[in-house]
């Protein structure tokens, strides 16, 4: 063995070590092992124990030095990149994948008895984030057919009863009431009920504000009256990934018992063709009073958030942050490696920066200049809901800064990267590890604040 990057050596019996096997991994070059190749190193372990048919080891991958990571990052890495090496997603299939999985335990050892402490904290913390990006992961590979917008309204409804969470479900008739217009102008082409839902994590004072995180949930888009091209049309079933992760972070929070109030909100509906469909050209008025020509049905994921914006004003938010596969635009931009970020205040997008070098669940910010809402303009009513070719992924972001003006507001463009193709099709679960580091640190920070004192 020559110790190339990815290769692995199985000996047996070696002369005077207990285990009945040991697996020599390969990390490559010291002066070029950074994360990257540390989680490359600890997937390859992980996967090639689950085929020796052991029931449990112990990996010494976590005494590893990683530039800049202290023991709590590598083992909560670890954690998440275990269960992640680990998952299968056969739920569906008459006959299940023939995957040996004998694994049962695996012990993770730290090189000193000080690093004991935060290396079992971060232990808990990495196994709340792999269950909420399992959950994610779950709801995103679900087909149509399955996860429709009453199946995520049930599911929040699960996970209100297990971690203690309150649940609020609007139907139809109660969107019609607030005059959530947009939103239901998405719906009106299926005969699938929309559903907007409202989960509630109540875990710090009475008088905090609270963290709210607004997920798109289409639950299949295939354009609408915009229809788009057939091929890898099965594909659109992915668009309510921006509330799976919603509910994967909160799940997450859950576990990890975060000292924060959170709200998670899911406007979800399916974007479909059909005689009452909402057509290109027609104009509609938000529940904010704005109107909105729609140029292009498919552009449907602004119009639900734009309603969703517009509802969470009335919980006097701390801050509030949307997670959407919202444009292509962004693929091209990013790619599948970066999330892209947009935000009206600085500092929420500096934590979530840093919240995802932290998780190695980056994003990247991008402009929002006023010069960019030129682009929006209409003829026939306050706004467009496209902005052209050009920047798409900036021009999509400024529609919905109209509707964020009276809180501060990040949005997170997961196209990208909550979603794989080819081979390996399925959803990441991102940016679940991204959103539970900004909540970690938000609390912590909220920990650090002076208590107050009662009045009398």
């Amino acid at each position: 063995m020559e110790g190339k990057a990815g290769t692995c050596l199985l000996l047996h019996a070696v002369p005077g070590v207990e285990a009945d096997r040991v697996l020599l991994v390969g990390l490559g070059r010291e002066r070029e092992f950074r994360e990257k190749e540390y989680r490359t190193a600890l997937g390859t372990a992980v996967r090639q124990l689950n085929e020796t048919g052991g029931f449990d080891g112990t990996i010494y991958l976590t005494e590893l030095p990683v530039k800049k990571r202290d023991v709590a990052w590598r083992v909560r890495q670890a954690a998440m990149i275990a269960q992640d090496s680990l998952y299968r997603f056969d739920r569906l299939k008459s006959k299940k994948d023939e995957v040996r999985r004998p694994l049962r335990k695996l012990t993770f050892c730290v090189s000193r008895r000080n690093e004991l402490a935060p290396a079992e904290l971060a232990l808990a913390q990495g196994l709340a984030m792999a269950a909420g990006v399992e959950l994610a992961k779950d709801l995103g590979n679900l087909p149509g057919n399955f996860c429709t917008p009453s199946y995520l309204a049930s599911q929040a409804g699960e996970l209100a009863k297990a971690h203690g969470m309150t649940v609020d479900v609007l139907d139809r008739a109660d969107m019609e009431k607030l005059g959530m217009n947009t939103l239901l102008s998405v719906a009106r082409g299926s005969h699938e009920p929309p559903k907007f839902i409202v989960l509630r994590h109540v875990g710090g004072t009475t008088d905090a504000k609270p963290i709210v995180l607004v997920g798109k949930g289409i639950t299949f888009d295939s354009g609408g009256i915009s229809l788009k091209p057939g091929p890898e049309m099965d594909e659109m079933k992915f668009d309510m990934c921006g509330a799976a992760s919603v509910l994967g972070t909160l799940k997450a929070v859950a576990l990890m018992k975060l000292p924060l109030n959170i709200i998670g909100v899911i406007p979800a509906t399916e974007n479909m063709p059909g005689g009452g469909a909402t057509k290109p050209g027609d104009v509609i008025t938000s529940m904010s009073g704005q109107t909105v020509e729609i140029l292009n049905t498919d552009a449907e994921g602004r119009l639900i958030l734009c309603d969703a914006l517009t509802y969470v004003e009335r919980f006097d938010p701390d801050c509030v942050v949307d997670i959407a596969t919202l444009t292509g635009a962004c693929v091209i931009a990013l790619g599948h490696i970066t999330t892209g970020l947009l935000a009206n205040n600085d500092a929420v997008a500096r934590d979530l920066l840093d919240a995802g070098n932290e998780a190695h669940d980056r994003a990247w910010q991008l402009p929002l200049f006023d010069d960019y809402q030129e682009q929006l303009k209409s003829n026939f009513a306050d706004m467009a809901n496209i902005g052209g070719r050009p920047a798409g992924t900036i021009t999509a972001a400024c529609f919905l800064s109209r509707f964020a003006e009276k809180f501060a507001w990040a949005h997170l463009d997961i196209a990208g990267t909550a979603w794989r193709s080819g081979k390996d099709k399925g959803a990441t679960g991102r940016p679940v590890p991204l959103l539970s580091h900004f909540l970690i640190e938000r609390a912590q920070r909220a920990g650090r604040k002076p208590a107050r004192r009662k009045a009398g």
